[in-house]
């Protein structure tokens, strides 16, 4: 047992994963991996994107403090950039994953791909909507992810970093044509890749 953690662990830790990022045009792509005590009191949990953004950090503060265990893992633009975002996706959730204490015996990750993990894993098309512990890390990359995207928009003004996180919005295309692209931005992106040809 984990001090002040309430509940029996499971016979089999299962962990669910998930990612935040993949179609942005800036920024990392976070993860998260979560595991679930069987008689944690979380209601209200589902896809991230479905939530809220005051409900989403409730329960992303919940989350924290009724999980059995939670971790963050990331990959970063350049990573992005020479591995493509679907690869850097399965590393970010791999590396969320392995930084879980005690580690799991088994991970269900939202998808259609599975990283490479040191346990069984598999993929659950919807997951984020199907399973609470996806769930579960489908929240808190989310607001990890959309925190630090605010923190970027203080760092390089005038993208709208802190509106958009980063997603290719009319503002976000046009604050990219005005003032060029950032080493935050992912130059394998098509739209980034069309402005510094031009």
């Amino acid at each position: 047992m984990i001090p002040g953690k309430s509940g029996s662990p499971p016979a089999v830790l299962v962990a669910g994963a998930d990612e935040v990022g993949r179609g942005p045009l800036a920024g990392p792509v976070v993860a998260a991996a979560v595991i679930l005590l069987p008689d944690h009191s979380l209601e209200g949990l589902a896809d991230s994107k479905k939530l809220s953004k005051k409900r989403r950090e409730a329960l992303s503060a919940a989350i924290k403090q009724q999980a059995l265990a939670w971790a963050l893992g990331r990959a970063e633009v350049e990573e992005i950039d020479s591995i493509n975002i679907l690869q850097a996706s399965l590393l970010a959730m791999r590396r969320a994953v392995i930084a879980l204490k005690p580690a799991p015996q088994h991970v269900q990750v939202d998808g259609g791909h599975c990283p490479d993990l040191p346990c069984s894993v598999e993929a659950i098309t919807g997951g984020d909507g199907k399973i609470a512990a996806i769930s579960a890390a489908s929240i808190v990359a989310k607001v990890a992810r959309d925190s630090e995207m605010v923190a970027l928009d203080a760092e390089y003004p005038g993208y709208g970093f802190a509106r958009h996180k980063g997603y290719p919005t009319r503002d976000h295309l046009q604050a990219l044509e005005r003032l060029g692209v950032t080493e935050i931005h992912r130059r394998s992106f098509k739209p980034v890749i069309e402005i510094l040809q031009r």
